[in-house]
């Protein structure tokens, strides 16, 4: 009786001689012979780090070899990679993304003034009032009331 080693898992099996004869007898189950059919390789979420198995054609499809393995994990990497950023294709100068600069880097989401912390509420607003310097250090976060006031709209 002819017992076998499997190609995968290394494990004993029995093989007919007739199905080693014509070239069957390799793998001691159909879960070692799908393994030994895979051509790809397992790489890892480029958002949370999982394990994710992706065949050659799925390498050849990717321009930048950056692979999700959920449509939110690329949402949400995307979100904070490429939407507000100078990475973004679309990417013109960047005067209106003053507020998602201002909003990632504050630590407090508070009024300067009158410490309201509502964020629908909360406006930007440029300490020089020049909207094209967006530095950190030129933006400040306000209420809408206390911004009208800031400008001199005092009717």
């Amino acid at each position: 009786m002819p017992w076998l080693n499997c190609k995968i898992c290394s494990g004993k099996f029995y093989a007919k001689p007739r199905h080693i004869k014509i070239g069957w007898g390799k793998f001691c189950s159909d879960k070692c012979k799908f393994e030994a059919q895979k051509k790809g390789r397992t790489v890892k979420c480029a958002h949370c780090g999982n394990a994710l198995y992706r065949t050659p054609a799925q390498f050849k499809k990717s321009k930048s070899n950056l692979f999700f393995c959920s449509y939110s994990c690329h949402a949400s990497w995307a979100n904070k990679n490429l939407r507000f950023s100078i990475n973004n294709p679309n990417w013109r100068t960047g005067v209106s993304s003053y507020r998602k600069v201002l909003f990632n880097h504050s630590k407090v989401l508070k009024c300067e003034c009158c410490n309201f912390s509502d964020e629908r509420v909360l406006v930007v607003h440029h300490r020089d009032g020049d909207r094209k310097n967006n530095d950190v250090s030129n933006l400040a976060l306000l209420c809408r009331n206390c911004h009208y006031l800031k400008h001199g709209f005092i009717g």
